[in-house]
């Protein structure tokens, strides 16, 4: 009698190769993963937004500081009259000496709103304010806010 033995076709494969052959991530797992992602991110914007106003009334602050201090020293340097022109409804500012446009800043694009107690800063030849009173710019956007003050003498404070 001879004593036979079945060999099957399909051996049970090693447990290596059977690991393998379940290596790859199903659609479900990626959708839950995409969610969780997007819930994370989510959470990071909200949290940066108000750093985010913060950092552009900061900028618009030093352009508008910059914007006057180049005023001042144009007309220093020319001996005549310039003005800074301040715009709160298009959010813009615009040095001029006569019917010449000399500098520009825009705030508009950075969504900074603009709030001015006079319309326009001049600065005679020798630099000094000319007019009666201080002008205030407050530049703001979210809950975050700057003041400049620019006194009769042409100084620029911020706080």
């Amino acid at each position: 009698m001879r004593n036979w033995v079945c060999h099957s076709r399909s051996r049970p494969r090693p447990l290596a190769q059977r690991r393998r052959a379940r290596a790859g991530v199903t659609l479900v797992e990626q959708v839950v993963v995409l969610a969780l992602l997007g819930v994370l991110l989510a959470l990071a914007l909200a949290r940066s937004l108000p750093l985010l106003d913060a950092l552009a009334v900061e900028t618009a602050a030093a352009e508008a500081a910059d914007l006057l201090a180049f005023a001042r020293d144009q007309a220093w340097a020319s001996g005549t009259r310039v003005a800074v022109r301040i715009d709160a409804s298009g959010r813009r500012g615009v040095v001029h000496r006569g019917s010449d446009t000399l500098a520009r800043a825009e705030f508009a694009e950075r969504r900074i709103a603009l709030q001015s107690t006079r319309d326009s800063m001049a600065y005679g030849p020798d630099a000094l304010g000319v007019g009666a009173a201080n002008l205030r710019l407050v530049l703001a956007r979210g809950g975050r806010a700057d003041t400049l003050t620019v006194s009769r003498l042409g100084r620029v404070q911020r706080r």
